[in-house]
């Protein structure tokens, strides 16, 4: 599982965070950028909520993520040769349709094959293989910046996706039939209220995934207002130290929080987000401010790392078991709802503004209100 985690992750990690680079390479502006990244979280949302239907049906876990697959190759075809803001958005809505299909077979996979461990440690783990996966990619794709050939972040998911393929055939993911189905059914009503505070929650959170893969990465080579704009390699490195970050703290501080309510990992998840954010924001105010972006992306990585297997784990917890596969697919549309309205907005601001301040400074405030959210999030659920 942890193996399957890690080549899809690293294919995927060049191509989530530089893909704003490579097309503003193409001239295109920071709106029309974000605005195809929106668009494919926007067509991530039919992959999510057939994937989870389909499971809770009985569907092996290793169809949506072979179907998820076959997609990206399509997409990163399309997006390697095009300079049209045409091929950008239909690469983009493959990327987008991938990642719908592939996100609730691949957290559903956890809690399913992860016995006798406990679901929060083996959430952990695959959430560790995912940063190992990511953090690779993205220094790959840093490389390839340096040596001028940015698009070949596409080859390296094509050949990820290729793998993957491969490692599926002979080692496939769990059936989610064998699960015993309860006598009675719990209706959506008894557990889906319960739901509402985390998704809220989720959906702030995963904005600033979103923005480290649009935002961020347009502010950094276009500059702020006194921060000088920094070449694409520098910037792709700066983007690669935030992920090599997230490797190295998703294990312990997931291992540590695995022990922990849930809510303390949502709590911490906030704090370090709306630290990320000042810190950013700050950062714009010198031409020196390189020294506090970088030490920004210590509370961005602390944020990531503390929010994603801690949140994957509360839905396990208020989620009836014939129910977990839309339950995952719920928490996963939070990432195409936030992917959608936080590209867009960033992109009006850069555009509005020419830097990103404003933005930073307005996640920082939505971040702090967030914990009254965690607030009012129940104790763990029992259902049958």
């Amino acid at each position: 599982m942890a193996l399957i985690r890690t080549i899809a992750m690293l294919g995927a990690g060049g191509v989530l965070y530089l893909t704003p680079m490579v097309f503003h390479q193409a001239q295109f502006s920071a709106g029309r950028v974000t605005e195809g990244l929106a668009l494919a979280a926007v067509a991530g949302t039919l992959g999510r909520m057939l994937s989870g239907v389909l499971l809770d049906r009985g569907l092996n876990c290793s169809v949506p993520v072979l179907l998820a697959a076959l997609m990206a190759i399509a997409g990163d075809a399309r997006l390697m040769g095009t300079g049209s803001f045409a091929g950008y958005l239909q690469g983009q809505v493959l990327l987008g349709m991938a990642m719908g299909f592939y996100w609730p077979a691949v957290e559903l996979a956890v809690p399913l094959s992860c016995a006798p461990v406990s679901s929060g440690r083996a959430f952990a783990l695959t959430r560790s293989a995912d940063a190992l996966g990511i953090a690779i990619g993205a220094l790959v794709g840093a490389v390839l910046a340096a040596r001028g050939w940015l698009r070949g972040i596409y080859v390296v998911d094509i050949g990820c996706m290729l793998l993957l393929l491969l490692v599926l055939r002979r080692q496939g993911l769990p059936d989610p039939r064998p699960r015993e189905a309860l006598a009675h059914p719990s209706p959506w009503g008894q557990w889906i209220p319960g739901l509402l505070p985390l998704l809220a929650i989720a959906v702030l959170a995963t904005a600033m995934p979103a923005l480290m893969q649009s935002a961020l990465p347009l502010e950094l080579v276009r500059g702020s207002l006194q921060r000088r704009a920094l070449p694409v390699s520098l910037g792709a490195l700066t983007i690669g130290l935030q992920l090599g970050l997230v490797l190295l703290l998703q294990w312990p501080v997931g291992q540590a929080l695995a022990r922990r309510p849930v809510t303390t990992g949502l709590n911490l998840s906030l704090l370090s987000f709306a630290a990320g954010n000042l810190l950013l924001a700050a950062s714009a105010l010198s031409e020196r401010g390189l020294a506090l972006l970088l030490l920004a992306q210590l509370p961005l990585a602390l944020g990531v790392t503390a929010f994603l297997p801690t949140a994957t784990e509360a839905v396990v917890e208020r989620c009836p078991l014939e129910h977990q596969g839309l339950g995952m697919a719920l928490l996963s549309q939070c990432f195409a709802i936030s992917g959608f309205g936080a590209p867009l907005l960033a992109g009006r601001l850069l555009d509005g503004q020419g830097h990103g301040t404003g933005l930073w400074l307005l996640m920082a405030l939505a971040c702090l209100g967030g914990l009254l959210l965690v607030r009012g999030l129940g104790p763990r659920r029992t259902f049958g």
